[in-house]
């Protein structure tokens, strides 16, 4: 057995500090080849907003290659283009999400690690209803693991062209079978030229460079490569790089006689600081919020040079014998990746029928290093009368130390003398989890008109997926509650040393390491007829094959060095040489029927109602509870009805839905281990997507939803509300852009709404709601040169996003004191671009 888990990561190695480089070189390529204008050309108008609105044609969920018109389509999709996701100032990948009616995304935790919630879908955490595509691809086939969701693959960058996101609708049926979100990344291919490079900075000593090239390369084929290189501090203070990598992506695509191949490939490499809860004030009312004393709530953290390198001990039973072995990590590499992502789209006609094929492959590592909150902050005189009672009160200890203990001492871990009993302490977890995935995915369709108007689509949807797994979870360091934490060693007047290098005993102890392998077959068809030139209906079935195998190292806990007076590792989990195998297959089906009704070109209403499925995935298999005599399926309905319309002064689109859910599959890591609940809900709401264009410039646009969802057949906690669901969100953004001599200007800014949530299915902490305030600034110059500004939270808000994961139903201490994650605070970006 090697003495550290630690290996070096497989996969492709690149420099990202050259992806810009070369976009620049290929840029001036292609320039070189082309005579040199008299003058800078002005760039052409783009279409107006309201153009935009009504000619938008969506691919994602729909049947045919070619797509449908927005307004036409019979289910609720949110787009944006590359301006319209720049403009929102996305934090991270799932952070763009914030700008989707129905969905709650959390996003405090950093640029990886996000927890996605759809609609009232009941979830403690990560994305396990949203699944996240490149160019109609899924990235991988299982929405979400433990310690692992789809954003972690992926970051925005100057290469994609778009997004477009469906929520409920037809998503059961085609794809994934994802019924709850879906979000389609749609690259750059090319066909536009465009040669670009922009340099950013900002707050925490933010290094970005981004470079783009698309064009023609020759013949019938085009190129776009492009991507992004950034370091950056972070807004809270780690006293290391909170995010380091970048980003490469290549396109070729061709038009072909009757269609068109496009390939691609992406690659990302890239390291970044996860962060949990810190304590904050509050009162029990859920009704405000400030900083804990020292703690500055807005940017600080415990991080620092003394925590960011962690030893955990493990060991693997051998014969009778315990081989002890230690895992290091290092946690700036945090809840990062190292991913490889390849595809392949073909579009073609086969006679009468039109044929589509979309082939992707991703592979590599996704790890998680970082530290995980525990229980509320107490005295260290406190902490160590707890520790002095749970010593005596062992028999074992009692009697190798030769007399119980009355008291104890503590100093600090690195240096720097006794430390006072009055210090506020708090032990966090020191978590390590290694995961290396690998899924390739491929979806043929064959569509054909059968009769004037009346459209038959049959696919077939085939993955192959896997991940090798290695956790070590639960063991903790005792330490000071401030910015850049300072770790304590505490020992007892009997001579019991209760730590090691700040390591105390655990709440908990988990080890694991497994091996996953999955595969699923799914065939589908749907029918899309257009009765007349008002209304389209459409129907759609999907028969669903899982089969997954799983081989798990059993563990046990133990006293990993037989010595009852070293408390830190008396109850430290280690592999006992045994197995658990997993084999679990399942089949099941899904519907979906809609109806759009046009009324004109411009206004239009839909009907819509499916019926889709979660099967369990490698986790909900592994941690399935020791009462269930079957693998867990979780059954989800949907209804939906909604009206959209796009003119020159107004659009909306407002959607209405219920959502039934049955057994949901959770489960979470909390102080007493792993927790596994199935929990049924209800949801019923309103989306709502607004704009209103008065003119000279101006316009007013509101997205948002109102949402009642509850808990029911649920043990005690059926009538409660969906944890962390608010009840109301919204964002507003007003905007106002003018023509200059010198090229076009645009500001707005962003006023964003999130109404209180409870932090967990028991209704005990409230969180309280709160605003934020956005803004920014685009001087788009006829020369080429962009130059763009934007803030985020200017109010420095502290908007809470989660509370205790860890304890739940833990609520405000006597003090005030609980353990919450904040928001980042105030931040600033600046960029300089110049498109060629």
């Amino acid at each position: 057995m090697p003495t550290s888990l630690a290996a070096p990561r497989a996969g492709i190695r690149f420099r990202p500090q050259l992806i810009a480089l070369a976009a620049a070189v290929l840029c001036g390529a292609a320039l070189a080849q082309q005579p040199a204008p008299a003058a800078p050309a002005a760039k052409a108008a783009e279409p107006s907003p309201e153009v935009k609105e009504l000619e938008a044609v969506v691919v994602t969920g729909t049947a045919r290659r070619e797509g449908v018109r927005k307004l036409e389509a019979g289910f609720s999709i949110t787009t944006a283009t590359e301006e319209q996701i720049k403009a929102a100032a996305p934090t991270s990948t799932a952070d763009i999400l914030k700008t989707v009616p129905g969905i709650f995304v959390e996003t405090s935790g950093g640029q990886a690690g996000a927890n996605i919630r759809v609609r009232g879908f009941p979830t403690p955490g990560d994305g396990p209803y949203s699944t996240f595509q490149l160019n109609g691809a899924p990235l991988y086939h299982l929405p979400t693991l433990s310690f692992f969701e789809h954003s972690q693959l992926f970051r925005l960058d100057d290469t994609i062209e778009r997004m477009e996101v469906l929520r409920g609708g037809p998503s059961p049926v085609f794809g994934s079978g994802q019924p709850g979100v879906t979000v389609n990344f749609i690259q750059k291919d090319g066909r536009t030229p465009e040669a670009g490079l922009r340099i950013t900075t900002g707050t925490g000593n933010l290094k970005r460079i981004d470079g783009v090239y698309a064009g023609k390369l020759g013949g019938d084929w085009n190129v776009m490569v492009g991507g992004f290189w950034r370091q950056s501090d972070g807004v809270r203070d780690t006293q290391f790089p909170a995010d380091d990598g970048g980003q490469a992506s290549l396109v070729l695509s061709r038009k072909l006689d009757n269609g068109s191949l496009q390939l691609y490939a992406r690659a990302l490499r890239d390291r970044n600081a996860f962060f949990t809860a810190i304590p904050v004030v509050g009162g029990a009312d859920g009704k405000s919020v400030s900083s804990y004393p020292g703690f500055n709530a807005s940017k600080d953290y415990f991080y620092g040079n003394e925590l960011r390198n962690i030893v955990l001990e493990t060991g693997r039973l051998v014969g009778n014998t315990v081989q002890r072995s230690t895992v290091t990590k290092d946690l700036a590499d945090g809840r990062g990746a190292d991913v490889q992502t390849y595809g392949a789209n073909l579009d073609t006609k086969l006679g009468d029928w039109t044929l589509t094929n979309k082939l992707s492959h991703t592979t590599g590592d996704t790890p998680t290093y970082a530290l995980f909150s525990g229980a509320n902050p107490q005295t260290l005189s406190s902490y160590i009368a707890s520790q002095v009672a749970a010593a005596n009160g062992n028999a074992a200890v009692v009697t190798a130390a030769g007399r119980a203990a009355t008291t104890g001492t503590a100093t600090f871990t690195n240096g720097g003398g006794a430390v006072a009993g009055t210090t506020p302490v708090i032990v966090n977890g020191m978590w390590v989890v290694d995961k290396a995935l690998r899924s390739t995915s491929n979806e043929t369709r064959l569509s054909r008109e059968i009769a004037p108007g009346n459209n038959l689509t049959v696919g077939l949807y085939l993955a192959g997926y896997s991940s090798h797994d290695q956790w070590t979870l639960g063991q903790a360091q005792l330490m000071t509650v401030q910015s850049h934490a300072r770790l304590i060693d505490v020992a007892l007047d009997n001579g019991v040393k209760v730590s090691r290098n700040g390591f105390v005993p655990p709440p908990f102890s988990f080890n694991l390491d497994a091996n996953y392998s999955g595969n699923t077959r799914a065939f589908f068809i749907a029918d899309e007829w257009q009765l007349n030139k008002e209304l389209r209906v459409d129907l759609g079935a999907r028969r669903e094959t899982q089969r997954i195998t799983g081989t798990i190292a059993n563990v046990s806990s133990g006293d990993l060095d037989n010595d009852p007076t070293t408390l830190h590792n008396n109850n430290l989990s280690y592999f006992n040489g045994t197995n658990t195998l997993i084999d679990s297959k399942l089949s099941r089906s899904s519907f979906t029927a809609g109806a759009n009704y046009a009324f004109s070109r411009e206004f239009s209403a839909f009907v819509r109602a499916n019926k889709g499925h979660r099967l369990p995935d490698f986790d909900v298999l592994r941690g399935r509870g020791a009462n269930e005599s079957r693998d867990s399926v979780e059954d989800i309905t949907q209804y939906e009805i909604g009206l959209k319309t796009a003119t020159k002064l107004y659009s909306a689109f407002l959607t209405a839905y219920q959502n039934r859910l049955t057994n949901s599959q959770t489960q979470q890591f909390t102080n007493a281990g792993n927790v596994v609940l199935r929990p049924s809900s209800k949801a019923t709401g309103v989306e709502f997507e607004l704009a209103l264009r008065p003119g000279y410039g101006f316009e007013i646009a509101a997205t948002g939803n109102f949402q009642d969802a509850k808990y029911r057949d649920f043990q005690q906690y059926s009538g409660n509300r969906v944890e962390r669901a608010p009840k109301f969100q919204a964002r507003l953004t007003p905007s106002w852009q003018t023509q200059t001599d010198l090229g076009q200007f645009r500001a707005f800014a962003t006023f964003s709404h999130v109404g209180e949530r409870f932090a967990d299915q028991t209704n005990t902490l409230k969180l309280p709601k709160y605003q934020t305030v956005d803004a920014g600034a685009v001087f788009t110059m006829d020369n080429g040169l962009e130059v763009r500004l934007t803030g985020t939270n200017l109010t420095n808000k502290i908007g809470l996003t989660e509370g205790n994961f860890r304890v739940p139903g833990q609520g405000v201490g006597q003090d005030g004191v609980f353990l919450a994650r904040p928001l980042f605070g105030r931040a600033y970006e600046l960029s300089v671009g110049f498109q060629f």
